[in-house]
């Protein structure tokens, strides 16, 4: 039996270097092996776009012996861990590199790659290139000369020059370096990196940079920067670090943000930054890995920064919050003018603060919060307490904030009964469904004054109407048509776009039919002639859905529900809604 090798082509070294999305990424890859050489400073030099200047990237790492070249750079797709483990030699850092192919990143921005590295007095240096490549069908037999050369600076690293850079693909952006790179080694202590000469920092986060030195009795002059991202996603490790003679203290945080009712937990994910404060020396433990719990410095400084970090954070996305408040202030519009003119002002600045706290949520979420505010405003009697702000007025500032302080706990207070009864009611509505002998006009009268349970975006339009008598009083059109005696159960009107919700019950024990699905759509269809262009959404509602219920090829505007999903997501929304109210204190929870 005669036996057969594989081959490698040398075409794989161009596979392995088109691994990347970008030639940042490519050039990260290469730092990541830098970081893992245990590298305290790596230099990065990016030329100017179409010039024949090299990219050039030199860390002062372990650098490689003539041996480790060999055995393992050369050594293609070697895995490093088995080798040596997860942490590196001197540092004990967490590894990025395993799968022994990064080395040859550089590919993807140049034709030719040159590798120097120091280590014990020598120089080692060698080369290559695609155009060489190319003149050899197998890995096996590219040449490759190792150059020796003697060198008495003790210098110890490894510096990687890529020449011949290719035109086909974008240059790499500095800028776009930068953001790739703060979010990964911004944090760490002893690695630090420059690119074309300026130091990787705070204000290489996308975004707007602030920084301010104050000066705190007691604990000297602080410094502090950090970046507010104007980025989609949040940032890797986000907070406030504190260094401290120059050493990184702890991990970061939000110096007490995070508690802070009134702040948006979203936003506390766009900080990136740094305190400077040699003030504290004395309060860090000896192993430099937190400040003292009980530092009374620490909390001053905490103090001072806070109200800083709130007006910085209203200065970028205060216009967001404000545009959003008036989203949703235009779909509860109509409701807001039915309430007296004190009412809707408060209204209003309730609105505002729930859009401060649960700011970037998804709508779904916050509008269902300000029904439940509206409902506690509108149905409340809340005459006793505004009486209460409104004379506080003319006394001292303390006793006033104490009142306005008194309305919003009030506010929070209120929108949790209002939850409390709604789950309640869900409860029994569940009960309702689940007995046999309910009928289609038991759900319709439960349902009918209780619609918040399909959303906060629709309002009652009409109930319980024949449908000649739905179109000329509600349209204020004639109505003509086979079908005039019968109805729907509940056609609804949504206040921000004008689009029409028909809704029709079947008993809980009724399982969805096609029949059904014609009986509504034929509503539907008597109805357009009397709403312009307007939308009609569908709504049919039962027990279960039946087999001959069409699938795939349904219209979009028809939506075929259970009851017992319609009450899943509402009691969903409810339960968060408590689960983010909870911060309203005990001692109000009785009111």
């Amino acid at each position: 039996m005669d036996k057969v090798t594989f081959k490698i082509d040398v075409h794989l070294l161009k596979l392995l270097s088109q691994n990347y999305r970008s030639t940042e990424k490519a050039i990260k890859e290469l730092i990541d092996n830098a970081w893992d050489a245990d590298a305290n400073l790596v230099s990065i030099s990016l030329p100017m776009p179409m010039t024949n200047e090299p990219i050039i990237i030199e860390d002062d790492g372990r650098g490689m012996s003539r041996e480790e070249l060999e055995s393992e750079y050369l050594n293609i797709a070697s895995n490093r861990r088995m080798r040596h483990g997860d942490f590196s030699l001197a540092k004990m850092r967490k590894v990025k590199g395993s799968k022994g192919i990064g080395k040859f990143a550089g590919f993807m921005l140049a034709t030719t790659m040159k590798i120097e590295t120091w280590v014990m007095g020598i120089r080692y240096e060698l080369q290559f290139s695609t155009s060489s490549l190319d003149l050899y069908p197998d890995l096996h037999e590219i040449p490759i000369n190792v150059l020796s050369i003697e060198d008495n600076s003790k210098k110890s690293g490894t510096r990687i020059t890529l020449t011949d850079l290719c035109r086909h693909i974008g240059f790499p952006s500095p800028e776009s370096l930068r953001q790739l790179l703060i979010q990964e080694y911004g944090r760490e202590a002893d690695f630090s990196l420059t690119i074309n000469g300026k130091k990787l920092d705070v204000d290489d986060i996308q975004g707007v940079f602030f920084e301010q030195e104050i000066d705190i009795p007691e604990v000297g002059k602080i410094r502090l920067r950090f970046t507010i991202s104007d980025q989609k996603g949040s940032l890797r490790k986000p907070g406030i670090i504190m260094r401290i003679g120059g050493k990184v203290v702890g991990e970061p945080s939000f110096l007490g943000l995070e508690k802070a009712e009134d702040f948006p937990p979203k936003l506390l994910k766009k900080c990136f930054g740094e305190i400077e404060a040699d003030g504290l020396l004395d309060d860090v433990t000896a192993d430099w890995g937190a400040i003292f719990e009980n530092s009374e410095k620490y909390r001053m400084v905490e103090e001072t920064v806070q109200p800083i970090l709130k007006e910085k954070f209203k200065e970028v996305y205060g216009q967001e919050i404000h545009l959003a408040l008036a989203r949703i202030k235009k779909k509860m519009d109509q409701r807001l003018a039915s309430f007296p003119e004190f009412k809707r002002q408060y209204a209003e600045k309730a609105i505002f603060k729930v859009l401060e706290r649960y700011y970037q949520e998804p709508e779904s979420k916050i509008e269902p919060i300000v029904n439940v505010l509206l409902d506690a405003i509108e149905f409340s009697d809340y005459r006793v307490v505004l009486e209460h702000i409104n004379n506080a007025k003319d006394s001292d500032v303390k006793i006033f904030a104490e009142a306005l302080d008194e309305f919003g706990l009030l506010d929070m207070v209120r929108m949790r009964e209002q939850a409390k009864n709604r789950l309640e009611f869900l409860d029994h509505l569940e009960m309702l469904c689940n007995t046999p002998e309910t009928l289609e006009q038991d759900v319709h009268k439960a349902i009918e004054h209780n619609l918040w349970i399909f959303g906060p975006s629709y309002s009652l339009f009409s109930s319980n109407k024949t449908l000649k008598k739905q179109v000329e009083k509600m349209l204020n059109q004639k109505y003509s048509g086979l079908n005039d005696n019968k109805r729907p159960d509940l056609m609804l009107s949504e206040n921000l776009n004008g689009d029409y919700l028909l809704i029709e019950f079947k008993k809980p024990a009724h399982c969805l039919t096609y029949q059904d699905y014609q009986q509504v759509t034929g509503y539907r269809n008597d109805y357009r002639p009397y709403t312009g262009k307007a939308n009609i959404n569908i709504y049919l509602i039962g027990g279960k859905k039946g087999n001959d219920l069409p699938l795939y090829d349904r219209e979009s505007s028809v939506n075929i529900i259970v009851f017992s999903d319609l009450i899943s997501t509402a009691r969903r929304q409810l339960q968060w809604m408590l689960k983010e109210l909870q911060y309203a204190p005990k001692v109000l929870m009785s009111i």
